[in-house]
């Protein structure tokens, strides 16, 4: 702990309250900014972090503060994070504190495991269960009682009376050992002139220090990674107690950018994500707060992790958009990596093959270093990228994959060569409706179809979760076997695939039914012959041997009110395409459309990125949208339409009069209710100069809105269901 003290702590709790409350501090504590202390709260003891320290009883009466919990301090620079993201997010600071403190068990050292091993000793009274148990010790090395005497046959209780003979010795280890140290003078892949050029922008970036910001902007398959691991390189060889932190889009990614990372720096980072079991967050979070773990490969909440010294964040795929969270804290987790460089002083790189058009106009305007890769290298070259019109080019009826793309596969197979078909649709068929009266399957509570996934046999809802049987009556007439599946999703796709291509082995990939790191292996080692995937087979996988990328409905993304649904399409077609012709084969990609005159699909078969990314950018900034202007959505929820209704309109008529500031709503969202809950919401339109945070802070304090509507604020929406 640090020697400063004082009579008076102010104490943030990882609630949702306004405020850091004060407590006073017994004589004889000494505590420092950033510890962790247990204090009442109400009739509880709660944990905290002291965020303020004052000199003095001051003049109320105060609680005390019950104890210290140990643990490294919260860094300054966390303590920042979490004040300047309270008022950006318009959020109570308790609020972004909770989704620091993931893990009170980090704050404890590592609890400790016993094992056994040989000591060379001999053991008295030889019988033929200790023979069995020294066996079973010699042959698997450091070892658990339990799993000597698992492998031996015996109880426990040999094992630890052999010990206890001297003939095994005990070691205490900790479950949560420290991570490995990476090698920055590890031999990494020979790279391409323009791939050196790259990696030397970045470590120079590297050894000017402070905050540094560059867009790496790169052809898909140009080796983005093996540049910015020229930069981890450098931060690892100037700074051996820097932190680094690679941000992921998808959890699905982390296993092969693990492999690279090991293959690159000889050990293996640590890791954060939602799917990591409680074991593996806590050892994260300690390592982290500690200063020991090095490197972290995480999704967006690890931008929430203590960091001690972070001197570089990678954020890969910096378009994608599930960096934006939608639930709970809405945050973008690109922009917000910026601010914790920013505030670190560290450096932070944003790589993709399709920028945002955030990070272009920073880069345009020199904020961001624009650090190119045009090529790809060696012999791989970008696809060539076709359209196929269904309205000239209809598949059958009850089909979804037209003539063209059939012979393009077969083509394709004959060659020995992989197909991807892709649809950004799970399950069987998005829509389930009743011949007889036109009943649409809907989910309880809620305005979203029911997705028909016919290999589990029933019906779910993507929204919530929600799921049941197929029925054989509809609910509505109650005719027998009237229910129809409507439109395609992968499981349909695949379906009609094995009855087109019956000798071809298929497989599906999606969040449903992704076999994980196995099925990419066996889609890299040619195992598979034809992958139907969703969104997930488009981002960062490296498959030799796939060849034809086959895209069901390139439409799909530009129908609905989204003003970046065009940017989106163009992004998501680029980077599903790109996974053709990755290596020596020539690739290619056929776009099934209604719309082949869309600007977004023309631009990609043009290969013409700049006149498409001109063109958005002139219609965003016509109407004052990000990146040239600000945008908020407040959302209400209840669960009587009434009562929502009246609170959205009362929010709505306490909005400040400022100019530069457009208001609409309150309207219904096209998911007006959900779970049973009614939802209502206004959009915010700000011009760029205007501080939407400061305005939004006025406007919320100005209404009172009874518990039982919800009330959420979100800064830069993405989502407008």
């Amino acid at each position: 702990m640090s020697s400063e003290s004082s009579s008076r702590a102010s104490i943030l709790f990882p609630l949702p309250l306004p405020e850091a409350f004060d407590y006073l501090v017994p004589e004889g504590l000494e505590l420092g900014l950033g510890d962790h202390v247990l204090a009442p709260l109400g009739k509880r003891m709660v944990h905290g972090v002291v965020w303020g320290l004052k000199p003095g009883p001051g003049e109320r009466a105060l609680k005390s503060v019950e104890a210290p919990m140990g643990g490294a301090p919260l860094p300054a620079g966390t303590r920042q994070f979490v004040d300047w993201l309270a008022r950006y997010l318009v959020q109570p600071p308790g609020v972004i504190l909770r989704s620091v403190l993931r893990s009170a068990e980090a704050l404890k050292p590592s609890p400790t495991e016993t094992l056994y091993q040989v000591s060379g000793t001999e053991a008295p009274r030889m019988t033929a269960a200790r023979a069995a148990v020294l066996d079973a010790a010699l042959a698997l090395g450091e070892a658990s009682a339990a799993d000597i005497a698992r492998e031996a046959g015996v109880g426990a209780g040999v094992v630890k009376g052999l010990a206890t003979a001297g003939a095994l010795t005990t070691i205490s280890r900790p479950i949560d050992p420290p991570y490995g140290i990476p090698d920055p003078e590890a031999e990494g892949l020979s790279l391409t002139m323009l791939q050196a050029e790259a990696g030397g922008v970045l470590r120079r970036l590297v050894r000017a220090g402070g905050f540094q910001a560059a867009l790496l902007d790169g052809v898909t398959g140009s080796g983005k990674t093996e540049v910015y691991f020229e930069a981890i390189a450098e931060v690892l060889r100037r700074h051996p107690d820097g932190q680094i932190l690679i941000m992921l889009p998808e959890i699905a990614l982390t296993a092969a950018v693990l492999s690279r990372f090991e293959a690159r720096f000889g050990c293996a980072p640590a890791i954060w994500h939602s799917a990591a079991g409680p074991k593996v967050r806590r050892r994260c979070w300690r390592e982290v707060a500690e200063g020991r773990a090095r490197i972290v490969v995480g999704a967006r909440s690890a931008l929430f992790l203590p960091f001690t010294n972070l001197k570089l964040i990678i954020v890969d795929e910096e378009h994608d958009p599930t960096y934006k969270q939608d639930e709970g804290l809405p945050y973008q987790g690109r922009d917000l990596a910026v601010l914790r460089a920013k505030i670190e002083g560290a450096m932070i790189v944003l790589a993709s093959a399709t920028p945002s058009l955030e990070s272009l106009t920073n880069a345009q305007a020199g904020r961001y270093v624009h650090v190119r890769l045009p090529a790809r290298p060696g012999s791989a070259v970008l696809p060539q990228v076709d359209t196929i019109d269904l309205r000239e080019h209809p598949p059958e009826a009850g089909r979804w994959i037209s003539p063209p793309l059939i012979a393009a596969m077969v083509e394709t197979l004959q060659a020995g060569e992989q197909v991807l078909l892709y649809l950004n649709r799970r399950g069987y068929a998005p829509l389930v409706l009743c011949r007889a009266c036109g009943h649409r399957m809907t989910s309880p509570d809620t305005q979203s179809y029911l997705v028909e996934h016919r290999y589990t046999g029933r019906l779910v809802c993507h929204v919530t979760g929600f799921s049941m049987p197929r029925p054989k009556f509809c609910p509505e007439c109650q005719a027998e076997d009237s229910l129809t599946s409507v439109g395609p999703g992968v499981e349909r796709v695949a379906e009609e695939a094995k009855h087109l291509f019956p000798d071809a082995k298929i497989e599906i990939y999606s969040s449903d039914s992704a076999s994980g790191a196995d099925l990419v292996d066996r889609m890299e080692r040619g195992e598979i012959d034809i992958l139907v995937g969703t969104q997930i087979a488009a981002k960062g996988h490296n498959f030799p041997n796939l060849t034809l990328v086959g895209v069901i409905d390139a439409d799909l993304g530009l129908a609905g009110g989204d003003p970046r649904a065009g940017e989106r399409t163009f992004q998501t077609l680029v980077q599903v395409a790109g996974r053709a012709g990755r290596a020596e084969r020539p690739g290619r990609a056929l776009l099934q459309t209604h719309q082949p005159e869309h600007e977004a699909i023309q631009a990609l078969i043009a290969g013409d990125r700049d006149a498409f990314l001109e063109t958005e950018m002139m219609a965003r900034e016509a109407l004052g949208l990000p990146p040239f202007g600000r945008m908020a959505a407040i959302s209400f929820q209840a669960r009587d339409v009434q009562a929502v209704e009246a609170a959205a309109g009362r929010y709505a008529a306490a909005a400040p009069l400022t100019d530069g500031v457009e208001i609409w709503g309150p309207a219904e969202p096209p998911r007006a209710l959900v779970r049973g809950w009614h939802r209502r919401r206004i959009l915010v339109r700000a011009d760029k100069a205007i501080d939407i945070s400061a305005y939004l802070r006025a406007w919320k304090s100005r209404v009172k809105i009874p518990p039982s509507i919800r009330v959420t604020i979100d800064v830069d929406p993405y989502s407008f269901m």
